[in-house]
């Protein structure tokens, strides 16, 4: 890591609400040191937070109960960063009712700035943190007062002598695989200007990235590990619900059977490739290996290709290729699930395969489901596999370094924890994407050299 200041070391970092470390890695990144404080209440969270980021150092409370002139030791302070919870304000919470302690925990922020009065304070949540404002008796958002507190926040902030700016920032514009959407306000109290994030990079069909001004979005693709065995939907002990079967064919029917260029997995990838043909020792192989010998007759063309497609399985949410950005990973995270279509090269109605004209077993269907072309070459489904993404794909796609440590963690007493899939899921999707956190900081603490040399 290269340090983007030169007296930033001797001003505190402090990371309130640090989760498992998603905001603290991309600090790291940017300023070219550890953070100083880390604040969470969660004791699994910090955990995790700990094994990654041991020079920090760690205090597993609530917020509130946190003292910053104590927690400082009086010194000067350059950036707090709050990521106060955020499901209170998420349109995924729906309408439930909020509950006032955790709506309220942005607050948090004028504590820090009346006691130690960070030169900068960064703060990050759900883009409809904006409609902050009272609720009904029933503990439900009023949409009469939406905004009203929000007001109020930011008018108390600049009362303490900040200049308060606010943006939504998507992490896949700056070099994440994930479209995840996040609001973002910057608050700075030392007269030099608040600075935004340039995106590095786009949409790979769009004129700046054909020009080569910007990189095209990482896709979901690359953070698959096709290694992992897919089984079958025919094949489980237990059938899918049919909400889930639909979402499988609706995602098949975008997806392949309706794209005009969809997604096959290349050799880059390391797929697994069927040989079909021989029924009796069936063999599969590696794409980066020499094809097995493919014969002249028609069952020659008996080598399956992998294609894919990931469903969300949560409310009315629809599937998404692979061959673009993930879409927000959650904090349950296990929404996520691979959707592998098993295609066999088709020439007709064999003899010993499923004919084009019936339906393709329990999934809905039309006539010729399952019969698509690519590259002038038709194919037949013969299988669909289906799994859930594993933590170290959500993890990936969330932006975090492949080096990062997510099923252990370091407790308070220095002992190593084992962190469940479900614990693991969850860090993943309350985490903010490190790219953003890096992008953030170093837009706003970069320039500060130009601007003190120029004064």
């Amino acid at each position: 890591m290269s340090s983007v200041m030169s007296f930033l070391p001797h001003e505190l970092i402090i990371d309130n609400f640090a989760g498992g470390g998603g905001t603290s890695t991309g600090l790291e990144q940017a300023f070219g040191r550890p953070v100083d404080v880390a604040i969470n209440h969660d004791p699994k969270a910090l955990a995790m937070h700990r094994i990654n980021h041991p020079e920090t150092k760690h205090y597993c409370e609530s917020v509130w109960d946190i003292d910053p002139v104590e927690v400082t030791g009086n010194q000067p302070v350059g950036l707090v960063w709050l990521s106060p919870d955020c499901k209170h304000f998420s349109k995924a919470k729906g309408g439930k009712p909020v509950e006032k302690k955790i709506r309220g925990l942005a607050w948090i922020a004028l504590r820090w700035a009346a006691k130690t009065r960070p030169r900068v304070i960064m703060l990050e949540n759900v883009e409809e943190f904006k409609t902050w404002g009272r609720t009904n008796e029933d503990g439900r958002p009023c949409s009469k007062h939406q905004g009203e507190t929000f007001r109020s926040f930011v008018k108390a902030l600049r009362n303490q002598g900040y200049e308060v700016e606010w943006r939504v920032l998507r992490a896949c514009d700056f070099g994440a695989p994930t479209i995840r959407k996040r609001f973002f306000m910057v608050a700075r109290r030392d007269d030099l200007p608040i600075s935004w994030p340039i995106p590095t990079h786009g949409d790979p069909n769009s004129v700046a990235v054909q020009k080569g001004r910007l990189r095209p979005y990482r896709t979901a693709a690359e953070c698959i590990d096709w290694s992992i065995e897919c089984p079958s939907i025919f094949k489980r002990k237990r059938p899918l619900v049919e909400a889930t079967l639909k979402r499988i064919y609706r995602g098949l029917d975008k997806h392949l059977f309706n794209c005009a260029e969809p997604f096959i997995v290349n050799n880059c990838m390391a797929p697994v490739l069927t040989e079909c043909a021989n029924a009796s020792s069936p063999r599969t192989m590696a794409t980066n290996e020499p094809l097995r010998t493919i014969c002249a007759q028609v069952k020659g063309g008996h080598h399956a290709i992998i294609v894919s497609h990931l469903s969300k399985l949560r409310n009315n949410c629809v599937s998404q290729g692979v061959a673009e950005p993930m879409h927000t990973i959650t904090a349950g995270g296990g929404h996520f699930a691979e959707v592998r279509a098993f295609l066999t090269a088709f020439y007709g109605n064999e003899k010993d395969g499923n004919a084009v004209d019936k339906p393709l077993r329990t999934i809905p269907t039309r006539d010729r489901f399952g019969l698509v072309t690519i590259n002038q070459q038709q194919y037949q489904i013969t299988d669909i596999g289906f799994r859930m993404l594993q933590p170290a794909e959500l993890f990936k796609a969330q932006g975090f370094p492949a080096s990062y440590i997510f099923e252990r963690g370091i407790d308070e007493l220095g002992n190593e924890i084992r962190l469940t899939k479900t614990e693991q899921a969850r860090m993943c999707g309350n985490s903010v994407c490190p790219q953003l956190s890096r992008a953030l900081v170093e837009a706003n603490f970069k320039h500060e050299n130009a601007y003190r040399g120029a004064a």
